[in-house]
């Protein structure tokens, strides 16, 4: 019997038609995509979805906890998922991120999404050089 890991992944992104065309972009790879309008509609998700592996989200969202903050909380709550950050309006290094967390700048072409969400479903380490 072949075991494979869940492929299902969160999208958390304020702006409908980003988060749209991003979980677009997944489903159309075999890669089960959730979406999340902020912080709070994304914990909720992870409590409702625990095959969840993989969280992809923007820095600039509104409410009480932004991306950044939401992905350091997943961190804490749920450490078996990876977590990819995105923004345009600003540049997140590796020292703000959660462990093992990757930054992606927007803006970004939504195959380079992809690429990096399944080397991180993988178990691989993501490609930069793309």
């Amino acid at each position: 019997m072949n075991f494979t890991l869940p492929r299902e992944v969160l999208v958390v992104e304020d702006e409908p038609f980003v988060r749209m065309v991003a979980a677009d972009a997944l489903s159309d790879r075999g890669i089960m995509a959730w979406e999340a309008g902020d912080a709070g509609e994304a914990l909720s998700a992870l409590e409702e979805h625990p095959n969840i592996g993989l969280v992809f989200t923007d820095v600039n969202m509104p409410g009480e906890m932004d991306g950044l903050d939401l992905a350091h909380e997943v961190s804490r709550r749920f450490p078996d998922v990876t977590l990819i950050v995105t923004s345009g309006a600003v540049v997140v290094d590796e020292d703000n991120l959660p462990l093992h967390g990757t930054f992606l700048p927007k803006p970004y072409p939504t195959g380079r999404l992809v690429q990096i969400v399944q080397e991180h479903l993988d178990g691989l380490e993501p490609d930069d050089s793309l």
